[in-house]
């Protein structure tokens, strides 16, 4: 069972899960960088590239928006079909300029890239996904046997209907779609149905540039996609958004609803069970254990290695049992990580070597039961040769580091700076390169107090060596806003 916190403000929504009194997952939604990804908008088509199979269609944002061949949903090519073999019909056959189109953003805007679009359109309700341009059921793959599957797929058949009695279009049945009743499903679809209708009328009376569907902000989310039968209570600490979540849960997510309080308290919410500090402590690179033992996580480009440490812990009868107990503490507090940073991608974890066979075998089985709890999709690998776990998590948003930090302008994102001897011995170099160069009356090095501290000390006999091989006086000058690495040599 956990319950879920959500922590409303103007410019941020937080939402955490909690289960046994600690945070299992976060997640965050800034108002500034919503995202535009499934946002429908009528477009005009402002330019067609055919050597590029693509067009520019403005929606009404700064920068026109980015149209493939790929992406266009005609009955001669839809990629959905598998028609691999026939060849698409060229994009100026089938767009023209000032042509209107309803588009869906597929991609968001990065750089100076417009928004990708698609005009194959699909709206997410709670536990089905509309494809209203297609006939197709689909089932996620995340759903049991084949058996269930065809299950499913039959009950939703029936309850679709047929084109000519008013039913059509496609959906996909989503993972919490599995122990689903007939009438959630029926609401999820004629929730859908009633949804794109409305885009359709508004993209007969409204003029190209309008957004005629916006995705449910995270606070929606909150009912529609992380509210479960598990879930004991969704407190809010927004009276305004309470009032609407239960309006939009009363007609959408009924069951949930009934979940919903309103926190009054007068500490803060992610007060109640620590949730800043935990938030804290999931930016850090090591993580403590309780029994003294510890991880480390790195992250970076290409996957996110953990490492496992018994650190200050002997409390087992001997050293195998040390590490054993060791190892599965971490197997479960990896899981919690994983979840609470948002880890995705590969992902190697060393724990520590044990000898025993039986050992290894219940550290992976603690780990694959404790990653189960995951509602991200995980595979695990058994033990390399080396004695790492391979898995990966599949990325469905950034990771909490990404979103909340960015590189330090100091380092660079290395996590480590040159020591001032280094940096000292960069300055002593250029000094000689310019020497050979220029033929000022003096040189100065304005660099950080650390170096210039060395320079003076340290160092001071092989700067005073420099300065009688180039026969010119050298001064130094500490300027307190200059990185350990940052110096610059003045000709005088």
């Amino acid at each position: 069972m956990h319950d879920i916190l959500i922590n409303w403000a103007p410019q941020e929504t937080r939402v955490a899960i909690i289960e046994n009194g600690a945070i299992q997952e976060l997640h965050l939604e800034r108002t500034l960088e919503r995202g535009l990804v499934g946002n429908i908008y009528l477009g005009k088509v402002a330019r067609v590239l055919p050597g590029m199979q693509s067009a520019f269609i403005d929606i009404g944002l700064e920068r026109a928006a980015f149209l493939h061949v790929a992406d266009l949903h005609t009955a001669g090519y839809n990629p959905r079909a598998g028609n691999d073999n026939a060849p698409p019909t060229p994009i100026e056959k089938q767009v023209f300029e000032g042509q209107t189109l309803t588009v869906q953003v597929v991609k968001d805007p990065i750089g100076t890239k417009g928004a990708r679009l698609s005009t194959q359109i699909s709206i997410a309700g709670r536990m089905l996904v509309f494809l209203p341009q297609d006939n197709h059921i689909g089932i996620s793959q995340k759903i049991g046997s084949a058996e269930t599957r065809d299950q499913l797929r039959a009950r939703m058949l029936a309850l679709v209907g047929k084109p000519e009695e008013g039913g059509g279009g496609g959906f996909i049945l989503r993972t919490n779609a599995e122990e689903a009743t007939d009438a959630e499903l029926a609401d999820d679809i004629s929730y859908l149905r009633k949804t794109w209708a409305q885009i359709r009328q508004r993209a007969l009376s409204q003029p190209p540039g309008t957004l005629l569907h916006q995705d449910l902000s995270l606070v929606e989310r909150v009912l529609r996609d992380l509210a479960t039968e598990q879930t004991q209570s969704i407190r809010i600490d927004s009276k305004m958004q309470f009032d609407q979540l239960k309006a939009f849960g009363g007609v959408y997510t009924p069951t949930a609803v009934a979940k919903l309080e309103h926190y009054r308290g007068e500490r803060p919410i992610f007060d109640l069970f620590g949730i800043e500090e935990e938030i804290s402590r999931a930016l850090a690179r090591r993580v403590e254990l309780k029994s003294g033992g510890y991880l480390i996580v790195d992250q970076t480009e290409a996957l996110t290695t953990i490492d496992v440490n018994t650190g200050g812990y002997v409390g087992a009868r001997n050293f195998d049992d040390t590490i054993f107990k060791t190892n599965l503490e971490a197997a479960q507090a990896i899981a919690r990580q994983l979840r609470l940073r948002n880890l995705g991608g590969i992902i190697i974890v060393d724990f520590i070597d044990m000898v025993r066979d039986d050992h290894q075998q219940a550290v992976l089985a603690e780990f694959r039961k404790q990653l189960s709890k995951d509602r991200t999709k995980t595979t695990v690998s058994g033990f390399t040769a080396l004695g790492l776990v391979e898995m990966t998590r599949k990325r469905t948003r950034e990771s909490l580091a990404h979103m909340l930090c960015e590189p330090c302008p100091t380092c660079e994102g290395r996590g480590q700076v040159k020591t001032a001897r280094s940096v000292c011995y960069d300055v002593l170099r250029e000094i000689l390169r310019e020497a050979r160069q220029f033929n000022p009356k003096e040189f100065r090095v304005v660099a950080s107090a650390s170096v210039v501290e060395m320079l003076l000390d340290e160092e001071s006999q092989h700067l005073a060596d420099l300065s009688a091989f180039i026969g010119k006086p050298i001064s130094l000058s500490a300027e307190p806003s200059f990185s350990p690495e940052h110096y610059d040599i003045v000709l005088l």
